[in-house]
């Protein structure tokens, strides 16, 4: 996947790490996890693996041993968050490929402290000099990490190839494993260079070199950019220094595309699913790119696509690097596309108030209406249908993919929810039948509008971003469950949070109008200013909350009244107190601001909210128990707590 990869060298000055921590600070990225998450993660760790390893008894009959496997995970120096461990092996006339997922599912207890807050974060977000995690240290830098010698949980893909890399089979399973070793790039490669790699690293780097060859075939692209360092020169002035990327690097990353092409066709087949989407490069971005070669002394003839270029082009050359490092922007416009789900109703359903161009339904579905699966959905940079689930320590959409193909793949029933039950991927402590797993996924709500499309900045850099401004995804629990019957045994998916869109297509006019989800960005969108809740029937619905087992629809009404008063009383737009997943507003008089997340936020949950705003909670409890998030000077909104208009009578 193209990407920039930016770092900070140990001798940066404070002044440098001291303007990067003000720019976290400007996106909201929060500096640490709350008490209770930390707690939460801790004990589910100290639960799970006592002694450091996965208790294998607990799940002896629900999950496969496959401690046998000789694994080993390769990643950069001092990675800890091990998503992936890898093994290849000759088939005679192919080639097996199991590849070993961190199990999250088996950790994460869903509407748990920890489920809350990775909802809230959506991905982690990497930085030059830090990175701002998806999972609490106990999790993903321990207990769910798939570290050497450590039995772990996890869920095991086993792919097989002909011997010209094609697919033939493919299958996933709940599995406990043991990572043989943690290697470096550096090591790997140097072990291959020297002979003294073991026959499974050998086999990696064939089926990663064939694996490439298809993807060209196919019109795909992998760019060989160079790692971006920041130095300190003697002078005391700063520059760029670069490393180029080794061959393994690439073939490594062949394995997790090819997991993601498999997992694409079983969502396919299912009828049911969540894909990662490109647009095809804009051919004004393919003219200025080859402007830029011509500027550069590249030879790029005319009767050459931009596939056929890259082989021709290395990273340890300057001029190379330099234009491998343009060529990054060239594939704009990411996304997700979430398909066998119920279409949202034009004003975002439980996603809050409408908001901007980007909100409304699917294009082409009618509310309610299941989202039909486009015939062609490639990514364009990789030239096939892909679907994100090599990752889920550090992306929560990932978790999701994954429980969709294990349900497949299991011949599961694909959602048991009631009609209206929140749902997010279960924890699973074992069980690779149809009654040891529950498909809880899909994503509904909304774009962010005019956000959504505005050009960005460059800031803090995502691993496997886009150039711009970096944000973190936010998906967002709610919606129902609802049957699918888009695919085989008429499999449905609950609708379940939000996720993050990628970066808008920045200067090349509106984007095609494909069938995207509109829940698959971040964010929860401003109400409108004027009241769209009939005052009796809020009344009705916070009394009905007062008095106890109100049902989801009357609270979040209750939530929506409550957040529309709030702005009657104190109209304004210095604030923005957020209540996901049931909505958002504006409120309190002050400098207007018109770009991004306003300075002073308040988020808290529904509960929460309506304790606060009925007076059967003070916002000093809520706060002094981390219950509300209250940032920015003019926050503190306890003045206009409780509500007159839903104060408890």
């Amino acid at each position: 996947m193209p990407t920039r990869n930016l770092r900070i060298a140990p001798t940066v000055s404070d002044e440098v790490r001291a303007a990067l921590a003000a720019l976290r600070a400007e996106l909201r990225l929060p500096a640490m996890f709350p008490p209770e998450v930390l707690e939460e993660a801790r004990a589910a760790a100290a639960e799970l693996t006592p002694g450091g390893s996965w208790d294998v008894r607990r799940s002896a009959s629900d999950r496969r041993d496959r401690r046998d496997v000789d694994l080993v995970t390769i990643d950069p120096p001092g990675s800890l968050d091990l998503d992936q461990a890898v093994h290849v092996a000759s088939s005679g006339d192919g080639y097996v490929v199991r590849y070993a997922i961190a199990d999250l599912a088996a950790f994460v207890a869903p509407g748990g402290a920890v489920d809350r807050e990775v909802h809230r974060r959506g991905t982690t977000v990497y930085g030059p000099d830090t990175r701002t995690p998806l999972h609490p240290p106990a999790l993903s830098e321990g207990a769910a990490s798939l570290l050497p010698e450590q039995d772990r949980a996890a869920v095991l893909w086993t792919i097989g190839l002909d011997s010209h890399g094609e697919i033939t089979s493919a299958t996933v399973e709940r599995a406990v494993v043991r990572s043989r070793a943690r290697l470096t790039y550096g090591e790997a490669q140097s072990a291959l260079d020297d002979g003294t790699a073991p026959e499974s690293l050998q086999l990696l780097a064939d089926v990663g070199r064939l694996r490439q060859e298809r993807e060209r075939a196919r019109g795909g692209v992998s760019l060989d950019v160079p790692e971006q360092e920041v130095v300190q020169r003697a002078d005391g002035s700063f520059g760029l220094e670069f490393r180029r990327t080794l061959p393994v690097e690439g073939w490594n990353a062949q394995i997790s595309l090819l997991t993601g092409i498999a997992a694409a066709r079983m969502m396919r087949e299912a009828g049911v699913g969540i894909f990662r989407t490109l647009p095809a490069a804009d051919p004004r971005d393919v003219a200025r790119l080859r402007r830029t070669a011509t500027a550069l002394g590249i030879d790029w003839p005319e009767h050459l696509t931009y596939p056929d270029l890259l082989p021709r082009l290395e990273s340890r050359r300057p001029a190379h690097a330099a234009f491998l490092n343009e060529a990054t922007s060239l594939f704009r416009g990411a996304g997700y596309l979430a398909f066998g789900v119920p279409a949202p109703a034009a004003d975002g359903g439980a996603g809050g108030g409408a908001g901007g161009a980007g909100s409304g339904g699917v294009p082409g579905a009618a509310a309610g209406e299941v989202v039909a699966l486009p015939a062609d959905a490639r990514h364009a940079a990789i030239g096939a249908e892909y679907a994100h689930v090599t990752a889920p320590l550090r992306r929560l959409v990932d978790r999701y993919g994954t429980e969709i193909c294990l349900a497949h793949a299991a011949g599961a029933r694909g959602a048991r929810l009631g009609a209206r039950g929140a749902a997010r991927p279960a924890r699973h402590d074992g069980g690779g039948g149809p009654d040891g797993v529950l498909v809880r996924a899909g994503l509904r709500g909304r774009r962010r509008g005019r956000a959504a499309r505005r050009p960005g900045r460059p800031a803090v850099r995502r691993r496997g971003g886009r150039r711009g401004r970096a944000r973190r995804g936010r998906p967002r629990p709610g919606g129902a469950a609802r049957p699918g019957g888009a695919g085989p045994g008429g499999r449905g998916v609950a609708a379940a949070g939000r996720a993050r869109q990628g970066h808008p297509r920045r200067g090349l006019g509106p984007r095609p109008r494909r069938a995207v989800h509109p829940a698959l960005t971040s964010g929860v969108p401003p109400m409108p200013p004027r009241r769209r809740t009939d005052p009796v029937v809020g009344r009705a619905a916070v009394a009905a909350w007062l008095a106890g087992g109100a049902s989801r629809a009357d609270v979040t009404t209750a939530v929506r009244f409550t957040l529309e008063e709030l702005a009657d009383v104190a109209p304004g737009n210095a604030v923005e107190v957020r209540v996901p997943p049931a909505g958002a507003v504006q409120a309190v008089a002050g400098p207007r601001h018109t770009r991004g997340t306003p300075p002073n936020v308040v988020e808290t949950d529904v509960d929460t909210w309506l304790g606060l705003a009925t007076g059967r909670e003070t916002w000093a409890d809520a706060v002094a128990a981390g219950r509300v998030r209250a940032s920015g000077e003019r926050a503190d909104i306890s003045g206009l707590l409780p509500l007159q208009a839903a104060r408890e009578r």
